[in-house]
């Protein structure tokens, strides 16, 4: 289960929302990127990775935004959804980066995810250059075993990565 706010945090602040999404290829492996240190928007400097992910604007919907954030950060178009995980995940960030996150306006984030299914050829991947002209959020990527990811992402969104695994176990290889 996703961490409970801890000691220090601001936790009158609200969440930031936010969507995610676990591309599955056909061999149920899922998409990582090493994430780049240039720009650690909000969630501190290192180079571990995640799952495409992102903040959700006002009125926008949740899929359609998952969407758009995989594009962004990937170039990827050439998707299927496989489903939508069954309840929003949140985590804290540690006390020292709230204030340096989002412009301290934020404790951490709740999110919404998505199983898409990846339809292309891996060619249409590009992180270095990704899509629209967004400033590239991964420096390298690759396919791994979704049960993998917990202990590849940063310490404070692990809850939150168990979850997604839960979510999403019988999809994986």
């Amino acid at each position: 289960m996703s961490k409970p706010a801890q000691p220090g945090t601001a936790k009158n602040r609200p969440y930031r929302p936010c969507v995610g999404a676990a591309l599955f290829n056909r061999q149920g492996l899922v998409w990582i990127g090493r994430r780049a240190d240039e720009d650690a928007e909000g969630e501190g400097e290192g180079h571990w990775w995640q799952m495409p992910q992102g903040g959700l604007d006002e009125g926008e919907d949740p899929y359609e935004a998952a969407l758009r954030e995989l594009y962004e950060e990937t170039s990827v178009r050439s998707v299927s959804l496989i489903r939508e995980a069954p309840d929003w995940f949140a985590y804290d960030l540690p006390p020292e980066l709230v204030a340096k996150s989002w412009k301290g306006r934020y404790r951490g984030q709740r999110q919404k995810w998505f199983a898409l299914r990846f339809e292309g050829d891996e060619s249409e991947i590009d992180v270095l250059d990704p899509g629209d002209g967004h400033k590239p959020e991964f420096s390298e990527w690759r396919w791994e075993r979704l049960e993998r990811l917990p202990e590849l992402i940063v310490p404070f969104k692990r809850g939150v990565y168990e979850d997604i695994v839960a979510a999403f176990a019988d999809i994986g290889s």
